[in-house]
């Protein structure tokens, strides 16, 4: 799924940064523009599934709920970190023309970074509340291997209905945020961490704030959680296919709601922070993990070699390093000016350069790629 984020972003990056005018206001412009919408939310539900991965794994172990907060804390401020990082390197690539306030962007890296450290204090709150892990002290040094998974399976139900409930809120209180609840009295460095407001003095789309993105790492926790429960190994790959029956039913629930002639908002955006929109993108997560392991368990991924498997096992590498060579000073195109065919063949060459990067990352490593 890492894989598949990576393809659709260079298509939408692609695309976005070198068409010319005209070719900007045909159809298939906007359908790349469409199928944009989907590779930072599959980041965040997939850092959602990864950390409830990790977590169990601590809870299994029988560690304490303050060592899983301040490792999966701290993971999440160097992910934040790398974020900084980031905007960093693009200022100092586009020093002269570059606004010094680029440095204060919130980018995915940021919030991936924001949403793992939320995750990691919800966590801890979950299993404190349910008096689970604070059973055994940080010291204990000999845990017992049956209870510490008596106590994971305890704790996987309670930290599943936390985070999914976290998530509600989140995108239950975007539209609010963003609108006649916005918290202007903050600098707009912490505001836009917020609504993505930058500097600009109105909440900007393209920019990837708390309100509605962590959102999407909430349900993907949420979801991991449960992945990992007995109930859900028992199963096996039903629990896959339930996964993307329930996205379909989640899509055609969504948009029920939104055909209601009352609204709960006085203020309404669907594209940008409808919470029907949410579901409609958590519902395609769904399908998209559903057919994903159809993919990987019987489908092509049995296959052989796979691109999309190789390019998520480097999926932060190959965004830090695609980004200046599709909209930075090392651009492969010229920007706005390119037909289709030629920005496709510029699309092309980002892919088979990317997934190259990607082999030698894994070679460098000494690792062979997973399947």
């Amino acid at each position: 799924m890492r894989g598949l984020a990576c393809v659709l972003m260079f298509q939408t990056h692609c695309y976005d940064s070198w068409l010319g005018s005209d070719a900007r206001k045909t159809t298939f412009f906007m359908w790349s523009q469409l199928g944009g919408t989907l590779p930072a939310p599959l980041f965040l539900f997939l850092a959602g599934i990864s950390f409830a991965l990790v977590t169990d794994k601590f809870l299994k172990k029988g560690l304490s709920a303050n060592h899983i907060a301040r490792t999966t804390i701290r993971r999440g401020a160097e992910i934040f970190g790398m974020g900084l990082l980031f905007r960093l390197q693009e200022f100092l690539l586009g020093w002269k023309w570059a606004p010094w306030t680029d440095l204060l962007r919130v980018d995915i890296l940021n919030t991936i970074g924001m949403s793992m450290m939320l995750m990691g204090l919800v966590c801890w709150a979950a299993a404190r509340a349910h008096d689970t892990l604070g059973l055994r002290s940080e010291e204990s040094p000999h845990p017992n291997a049956a209870k510490g998974a008596t106590l994971g399976l305890r704790t996987q139900l309670a930290m599943a209905a936390s985070a999914a409930g976290v998530g509600l809120c989140i995108a239950l209180l975007t539209p609010m945020l963003w609108t006649i609840w916005r918290p202007r009295g903050l600098p707009w460095p912490l505001e836009s961490y917020i609504n993505g407001v930058h500097n600009l003095d109105q909440p900007q789309p393209w920019l990837f704030p708390i309100f509605p993105w962590s959102a999407f790492a909430f349900v993907g926790l949420a979801l991991g959680f449960l992945l990992q429960s007995e109930w859900a190994r028992q199963r096996g790959a039903a629990i896959f296919l339930l996964a993307g029956v329930g996205g379909v039913c989640l899509i055609y629930f969504a948009r029920w709601l939104d055909a209601r002639p009352v609204q709960l908002y006085p203020i309404y955006d669907f594209w940008h922070t409808s919470p029907n929109f949410f579901l409609i993108r958590v519902g395609l997560l769904l399908i998209i993990l559903g057919l994903a392991y159809l993919w990987c368990r019987w489908g092509a991924g049995q296959w052989g070699f796979s691109p999309m498997i190789q390019l998520g096992q480097t999926s932060l590498l190959v965004y830090w390093v695609h980004i200046e060579f599709v909209y930075g000073r090392f651009s492969l195109l010229t920007k706005r000016a390119q037909s289709i065919p030629s920005a496709t063949f510029g699309l092309l060459t980002i892919f088979l350069a990317m997934l190259t990067l990607s082999l030698l990352r894994i070679r460098f490593k000494g690792t062979s790629p997973a399947r």
